[in-house]
């Protein structure tokens, strides 16, 4: 899927990458890019604005994130 094929491509885009990534040493940097895009979408969208479809899609990325984090953190570390 393209940029142009996602709803919300600022923070989806590289959600998208880490997703994908096959490179363990790679995961880290990219989960956390990841993760500050969506928390700092979220932050703005918290004030005032009224994006309901995001805010869901932002919160189900969150979730995906946390899982990530805990299970994909712990293989790099297992694999150094």
């Amino acid at each position: 899927m393209n940029d142009s094929e996602l709803k919300f491509p600022q923070w989806q885009a590289p959600f998208q990458e880490l997703i994908i990534e096959f490179t363990l040493q790679r995961l880290p940097e990219k989960l956390q890019k990841a993760e500050a895009l969506v928390q700092g979408r979220l932050q703005q969208l918290d004030q005032g604005s009224n994006h309901r479809n995001e805010k869901i899609a932002l919160q189900d990325a969150l979730s995906i994130l946390r899982v990530m984090k805990s299970d994909g953190l712990h293989s790099v570390d297992r694999n150094k």
